[in-house]
């Protein structure tokens, strides 16, 4: 049985998340979703609400599972007995950056691969970043995250 880690912050979930992890669920087993829990960052969301928003998105999706986890993914990636993390790209910018934490991955468990997906075209302007951007502000995150958690966001972001 082949079991992927996707794991990321999903602060909050995006249509590209999403999109990610459809596809990632056609070509594994099990895909485990794990919101990383990093208190070096200031949230729009706490663990518990990225977790249920994920929860709202993939439950049509049977080999799918929601969990968290805080310390180093490969230790993690261990204790879930999987062996591969899967990575969304959207951009240039974004391999570099994940080339790099994967090759550290290797350094630290050469055992564990990590596989890049690229996004949609459709989603690869998007980032959490952009969607607590435009929320903060008031705007209009149609299309830019799934409709199960669009009303979710507007109304239980933290201020």
């Amino acid at each position: 049985m082949k079991r992927v880690i996707y794991p990321g912050s999903f602060d909050p979930p995006t249509n590209g998340h999403l999109d990610i992890i459809k596809r990632a669920s056609s070509v594994f087993d099990k895909v485990i979703v794990s919101v990383l829990q990093n208190p070096g960052k200031k949230p729009m969301f706490s663990v518990h609400e990225r977790k249920e928003m994920l929860e709202m998105i993939t439950k049509e999706i049977s080999n799918v599972e929601v969990d968290d986890f805080d310390g180093l993914l490969v230790d993690y990636v261990r204790t879930k007995k999987a062996n591969i993390v899967i990575k969304g790209l959207r951009a240039i910018s974004d391999f570099e950056n994940e080339m790099q934490m994967a090759l550290t991955n290797r350094k630290l468990t050469p055992d564990i691969e990590t596989v890049f997906m690229m996004t949609n075209y459709r989603y690869s302007f998007l980032s959490s970043s952009i969607v607590k951007e435009v929320v903060k502000f008031d705007g209009c995150i149609d299309g830019m995250v799934p409709e199960a958690i669009h009303d979710y966001i507007l109304n239980n972001r933290l201020e």
